[in-house]
C-alpha cells in the first residue's frame, strides 16, 4: 500500500515538472524562435531540416539512447529513465495542440522566462534522481566506454555546446547567444531548485583543548551529532582531538560565541555543505532520494 502510494505522488510530481518544462519549451522558446541545448534542442534544429515535429525526433533520439544505455551499461542504468522517455515527450506532444504564447518580441525576456520555468521543471525531475535520457546519458555512455579519464561534466559541456555552435550555423548568432545565456540562468535555477536556495547547513571541524565542553553543548544544548577523531599535527608532534559536526548556519554561530568565550584560539573550520543524507533535523533520508 505504501510503495502504491509512493507511486502515485512520484507520478504527480513527476508530471507537474515535465507540464513545467514543456510549457516552457511550447510556449516560450518555440514561439520565439529561441533553442536551447541537450536533446531538446538537437530536435529542434533536426526539425528545421527533416520537417518532422520535434517531439517525434525526440522521441526517437530517447529511445535510441535508451537502448544503447542498456546495451551498454545494463539493466539498472535505464530504470529511470524510460519512464521519463515516455512521459515528457507525451506531454509536450499534448501541449502542442494548444495554441499560446506567454511572451513575444523580447528574446532577453522570453530567454530568462524560458530558464526560470525551464530550470524548475528539470530541478524537480532531477532532484527525484530521474533523467530525460539526453546529454547527460550519452556522456555517462561516453565516460564509461570510450573517456573514463575525462569528467562527466565536461563531457556534457562538449556536447552541449557542440548543439549550441550547431544553433548558430542553423538560427543565427544571436540566437546562440541567447541560449548561452538561458543555459547559464537554466544551469543555476536548477541548482537551486535541487539544493535550495543558498547553504543550509555547516560542518565545523574544530580543534580544541576544551573539546569536552564544546562536543556537550553541541549535544545537549544545540541538539546535533558529534564525531571525535584523534589527529596528530605535524609541526608540533602532538596529538590532539578534533570535533566534527553538521549544524545550522544559526547554530554555527552559537558556537563560534561559545568557543570565543572558553578558548579563542582554538581551530575552527566553517565548510558549506551541499546536502545530507542521513536521519535528522534537516537531513534527507536516503531512501526518499529513489
Amino acid at each position: 500500500m505504501n510503495n502504491l502510494k509512493k507511486f502515485f505522488y512520484e507520478t504527480i510530481y513527476l508530471t507537474v515538472g515535465c507540464l513545467i518544462t514543456a510549457f516552457s519549451v511550447n510556449y516560450i522558446l518555440k514561439p520565439n524562435g529561441l533553442i536551447t541545448s541537450g536533446i531538446t534542442g538537437l530536435a529542434i534544429i533536426l526539425e528545421k531540416y527533416l520537417l518532422i515535429d520535434y517531439y517525434l525526433i525526440y522521441y526517437i533520439a530517447t529511445f535510441i539512447i535508451l537502448i544503447a544505455a542498456y546495451i551498454l551499461m545494463g539493466k539498472r542504468e535505464i530504470m529511470k529513465i524510460v519512464f521519463l522517455s515516455v512521459l515528457y515527450p507525451t506531454v509536450l506532444m499534448l501541449m502542442q495542440g494548444v495554441e499560446f504564447k506567454f511572451i513575444e518580441n523580447d528574446l532577453l525576456l522570453a530567454s530568462i522566462y524560458f530558464s526560470l520555468f525551464y530550470g524548475i521543471g528539470v530541478g524537480m525531475i532531477l532532484r527525484k534522481g530521474f533523467s530525460f535520457g539526453g546529454t547527460d546519458t550519452i556522456a555517462r555512455i561516453l565516460n564509461k566506454k570510450l573517456f573514463p579519464s575525462i569528467n562527466l561534466s565536461y563531457l556534457m559541456m562538449i556536447l552541449d555546446g557542440f548543439i549550441i555552435i550547431t544553433a548558430a550555423f542553423t538560427f543565427g548568432r544571436n540566437i546562440a547567444l541567447y541560449s548561452i545565456i538561458s543555459q547559464f540562468i537554466f544551469t543555476k535555477v536548477c541548482d537551486y531548485i535541487m539544493f535550495g536556495f543558498g547553504t543550509k547547513l555547516y560542518k565545523l571541524e574544530i580543534i580544541a583543548n576544551q573539546y569536552e565542553k564544546i562536543s556537550n553543548y553541541i549535544m545537549y544544548e544545540l541538539g546535533r551529532g558529534v564525531t571525535l577523531f584523534k589527529i596528530k599535527g605535524c609541526y608540533t608532534n602532538e596529538e590532539k582531538i578534533q570535533i566534527e559536526s553538521i549544524c545550522s548556519p544559526n547554530e554555527a554561530v552559537m558556537v563560534q560565541k561559545l568557543i570565543k568565550k572558553i578558548e579563542p584560539r582554538a581551530f575552527v573550520k566553517v565548510l558549506p555543505v551541499v546536502n545530507v543524507w542521513g536521519k535528522g533535523r534537516r537531513f534527507i533520508d536516503i531512501n526518499a532520494e529513489d
